[in-house]
């Protein structure tokens, strides 16, 4: 029975990198089924630093102080959120 959470991509990679990848999951005993997680959470990794960098820019023109209070209410939010939802 498939899994309907995952999706199958079909990528090409040097075959350099295939190596290198294939070389550094065997040297730390992963198998063969672990590229696929490996892949994925680098994927994950990179648009999340994109994400950073995108965000970052827009901050660009605005004082440090500015950001630093703006900043400070976005945690404020989350914890209260939080706190609400576990009550």
């Amino acid at each position: 029975m498939p899994d309907d959470t995952m999706t199958r991509w079909t990528v090409s990679v040097s075959k350099q990198t295939d190596r290198r990848v294939r070389t550094f999951l065997a040297e730390r005993g992963m198998k063969k089924g672990d590229l696929s997680k490996f892949i994925e959470d680098a994927v994950r990794r990179r648009v999340l630093e994109q994400t950073i960098e995108q965000a970052r820019g827009g901050f660009d023109d605005m004082a440090a102080s500015d950001a630093e209070a703006l900043i400070d209410d976005a945690v404020a939010w989350a914890r209260q959120e939080k706190r609400r939802k576990r009550a």
